[in-house]
């Protein structure tokens, strides 16, 4: 025995988390692409004194029973951590950390990336490039709508709300937001954004993006209902939490034009069924929950959730931890 804390990583993370782990630690990764079965997961953590998890990673009694006594600390390499259960963490003095701020910018970009691409039909049009259908020039070729001067209601104005409202301004939008709570009026004033009930955001936005975190009244917050009250023309985004959306109330009013489009960079499950009746519409754009994918980003959360895990086994507060449930 070395003497050093164990430590079981779930997934290889960039070496900005990595190096420091390996210096201080006994480390133990799981090195394949996919996720650990839920077995070997159970069997790896046994003996840790912290564990390093991903989203795809259940955090609860039974995986906190398989650690044991020893384990400390709980270090979830993202923002959210609504696969951890924090309350039986709580119970045994388990510390719970995330990567909070790390992927605001980035996410924001993501979400712009889909709104330009779900109204101007850019997956769509550069498909129709690739398969050879592009003849002509045409007045009716797969027009979309504009962004700029548009209504953009953003529901959900935490972090990553704000810096997709943030940047609407330089697209001239009317900004319209829904919130659990009404930020700050100086926040309104820096963003020119205006508190509305969800569904009057519903019934006024053009564009729809939804930034909330996933709890029991988020869990299909836009169902059919919801989808009903949004303009034909209307595009929703997604690049929050998938079972926000509910995925059949969605194809339906896609493929009936209840709204025009939708670009989805998280699904209900993940990943998709390839079968999905989603991925049978030109009106729906889907990325595999790649928001926080660049490279300093993704290093800026290895580092982040390196220094909760070293943080948590050496019995010191956590830089970020968690402090209560939510995503």
């Amino acid at each position: 025995m070395s003497g050093r804390p164990r430590v079981f990583v779930a997934r290889r993370i960039p070496d900005a988390g990595l190096d420091p782990i390996a210096e201080a630690c006994d480390l133990d990764v799981w090195e394949d692409e996919l996720p650990p079965p839920r077995e070997a997961l159970l069997a790896r953590v046994a003996g840790c004194d912290g564990i390093l998890t991903l989203l795809t990673d259940r955090v609860d009694d039974e995986l906190l029973d398989a650690a044991g006594p020893s384990l400390k600390v709980v270090s979830n390499y993202a923002v959210g951590y609504d696969n951890v259960d924090v309350a039986a963490c709580a119970r045994r003095g388990i510390a719970v950390g995330n990567t909070p701020g790390a992927l605001t910018e980035t996410t924001a970009d993501l979400a712009w990336a889909l709104i330009l691409a779900a109204s101007r039909r850019v997956v769509e049009a550069d498909r129709y490039v690739h398969e050879g259908s592009w003849r002509t020039w045409g007045p009716m070729l797969l027009m979309g709508s504009d962004v700029y001067g548009a209504t953009l209601g953003v529901v959900g104005l935490g972090r990553i709300g704000q810096a997709v409202a943030r940047r609407a301004s330089g697209f001239g939008m009317t900004v319209l937001y829904s919130s659990r709570n009404q930020v700050a009026s100086e926040i309104e004033t820096e963003l020119g954004a205006t508190y509305v009930s969800l569904p009057e955001l519903l019934e006024r936005s053009d564009i729809v993006s939804l930034h909330v975190s996933l709890a029991p009244d988020t869990r299909g917050l836009i169902d059919a209902d919801a989808l009903a009250r949004m303009k034909p023309t209307a595009v929703l985004v997604n690049t929050s939490r998938g079972p926000v959306v509910d995925p059949g109330a969605l194809a339906a009013a896609l493929r009936d034009g209840v709204i025009a489009s939708a670009g989805l960079d998280v699904t209900d499950p993940e990943p998709i069924a390839a079968d999905d009746p989603l991925l049978g519409l030109e009106n729906c754009i889907v990325l595999p929950h790649i928001a926080s994918a660049t490279l300093a980003t993704r290093g800026r959360m290895a580092a982040m959730a390196a220094a909760n895990l070293l943080a948590g086994v050496r019995g010191e507060p956590l830089p970020t931890p968690v402090k209560g449930p939510g995503a």
